[in-house]
């Protein structure tokens, strides 16, 4: 038997017994040994934060929108481990949302996938059920068989059956001691270093009866594969020879609730598809198409001065959209006007009716409902209060830290009106002390970060716009931050250098709409030096607004396939197949 030389036994002797045979620390393996496959195993790495590789700090994202997409595109996968938690497994390219509604764009045209190959981020397809700031972990909840994953949601969700186990399937599943059932749901835990609170808002229905169940809304790439189902469905419906003229006339009345961009926009793609392609395959049903658009503002596009607004209402006008301002919507049913049946026994696919308060009750075949944001139901709940003071990461700098470190009364700061979390010009969350036993107070989190529709800066008025331009700057400047401030000695992020730089600064680079027929409008910041912006409209107008969405399209592959299928429609129409 041959021995090994005695120069190696002395190393092997020299080696700490934690690092011989594992990289993980003795508390870390003890509960790895709990998971008995695989992917247990590759799981028990997010939950415990430790990764095979290396022991960078774990940097959590919550949401695949614009600010967390960017956010994790933009870290330093060299300097952070990475962890995105979202119920979508892609990043939707929310500015072409619209084209992709009515055929335009190919759904996958305006997607990123989540899972970027030849990258180390980390995405578990999951709800943020709870934070624990003290411990600093997250509670998440399987998202996989959620039916709502790809659609707007505009009240709290409800977990859906499809992802709960029945009593037979919890004998068969291995569930770690880490991994507990809520509600039959299997929900398990995630550590970070830093969470970066990313998760959006909901769209806003204001109670408006029957919007929630009856309208469609446009937020995601679900909710634009049923609006455009159900225009291609309305015409292959009102083809059929038992429809009356006047079943008609109401079955191809479309209307958009909400006078911003998305809805003038949407409303332009849909003229643009009926007159460039239903016309050819159904010219004698357009006739019967009309398409208004209802806003409670004195007037559409706000954001915009009078002269582009008034050139955008007079497009419209030679389209035949009625623009109908000062219009407020009180009801959307199931059924034909001037009728009251059972919702619940109402067919699906027919008629439906809008009542506003200056016009009444009006037959139509479609409601788009784009007007309004609220706060996320995960921020205005899970996040309401802190559970326990987080003393090693939040530093206070007014009042003092209450005796019971588990006392309620340091809560997340927020708006007093929608609700959104109050955070620095660094992005880090804000806490504060209320109640009558303990003084006023006011601290920081240096580890816990928000950005996106979700928050507001303090201090700042008017508000940053809930837009696609402000959560991309506010996500690339985070990133740059966190990259700038790891200081490589400690092998860490630095709060107190990153506390001591400048905070961020938004930069306007204008607004634009597409108003349909190659036209658009465009307006420039308004600058102190050179005084009011740009204004541009009709066609050069509307080769800016391409090419500046294509430039801001995050992958080479979609800078590719956008160019060549608004090419394809523009020699062959666009694809009219229900499917």
């Amino acid at each position: 038997m041959r021995l090994a030389p005695r120069s190696c036994v002395q190393l092997s002797r020299a080696v700490p017994a934690q690092k011989r045979g594992s990289q993980y620390p003795e508390t870390i393996r003890h509960s790895r040994r709990k998971f008995t496959t695989p992917t247990q195993r590759r799981y028990a790495d997010v939950i415990h934060s430790a990764s095979k590789s290396d022991q960078k700090e774990r940097v959590v994202i919550l949401g695949s929108g614009w600010a967390g997409y960017v956010l994790a595109k933009h870290l330093d996968r060299k300097k952070y481990h990475i962890t995105v938690i979202s119920p979508r497994t892609y990043f939707v390219f929310t500015p072409l949302l619209t084209d992709s509604a009515v055929g335009t764009l190919e759904f996958r045209n305006i997607l990123e996938s989540v899972r970027r190959a030849n990258t180390d981020v980390e995405y578990i397809q999951g709800w943020a059920d709870d934070v624990n700031f003290f411990e600093k972990t997250i509670n998440v909840e399987p998202a996989v068989l959620d039916p709502k994953q790809s659609y707007a949601l505009t009240q709290a969700r409800d977990t859906p059956e499809a992802s709960k186990l029945i009593p037979e399937e919890e004998k068969l599943f291995q569930l770690p001691e880490s991994i507990h059932l809520k509600d039959r749901v299997p929900v398990f835990p995630v550590k970070y270093d830093k969470l970066i609170v990313a998760v959006g808002s909901y769209s806003q229905t204001f109670n408006t009866p029957g919007v929630r169940e009856n309208a469609y809304f446009l937020k995601d790439v679900g909710d634009a594969r049923r609006i455009r189902k159900r225009v291609l469905e309305l015409f292959e419906l009102c083809h059929m020879p038992f429809v009356t003229d006047e079943t008609r006339s109401q079955l191809l009345h479309f209307v958009v609730v909400g006078g911003g961009p998305t809805g003038i926009e949407f409303a332009g793609n849909l003229s643009d598809l009926v007159r460039q392609d239903m016309s050819k395959i159904h010219p004698d049903l357009v006739k019967f198409v009309k398409v208004t658009v209802y806003d409670v503002a004195p007037k559409v596009l706000p954001m915009f001065d009078a002269a582009l607004a008034d050139y955008a209402m007079k497009q419209y006008s030679q389209k035949n959209i009625d623009i109908r301002t000062n219009h407020h919507v009180e009801e959307l049913r199931k059924g034909p006007p001037r009728t009251r049946l059972a919702q619940d026994k109402i067919p699906p696919g027919r008629v439906f009716t809008i009542r506003t308060k200056e016009d009444g009750e009006v037959g139509i075949g479609m409601c788009v409902w784009s007007t309004g944001l609220m706060n996320n139901p995960f921020v205005a709940k899970a996040l309401n209060h802190v559970h326990r003071f987080p003393t090693k990461s939040a530093t206070i700098d007014e009042g003092r830290l209450p005796a019971d470190s588990n006392s309620s009364a340091w809560q997340i700061k927020r708006h007093p009106k929608t609700g959104s979390m109050i955070v620095d010009n660094h992005f880090r969350i804000q806490l504060e002390s209320k109640g009558d036993s303990q003084p006023t107070g006011h601290a920081i989190m240096q580890d816990v970060f928000a950005l996106g529709d979700c928050t507001m800066l303090d201090n700042l008025h008017p508000p940053l716009p809930a837009t696609a331009q402000v959560a991309n700057q506010e996500a690339r400047f985070l990133a740059s931050m966190l990259n700038k401030h790891f200081d490589r000695s400690a092998g860490k992020f630095s709060a107190d250098s990153y506390d001591k730089d400048s905070g961020f600064d938004y930069h306007n680079r204008g607004v634009m709409t597409f108003l349909g027929g190659s036209k658009a409008i465009l307006q420039g910041p308004e600058t102190e030096r050179a005084g009011a912006g740009k204004r541009l409209k009709g066609f050069l107008a509307y080769l800016i607004w391409r090419g500046a969405y294509l430039t801001m399209t995050l992958s080479w592959r979609n800078k590719i396939l956008i160019p060549v299928q608004w090419l394809t429609v523009r020699l062959f129409g666009r694809s009219v197949s229900r499917f």
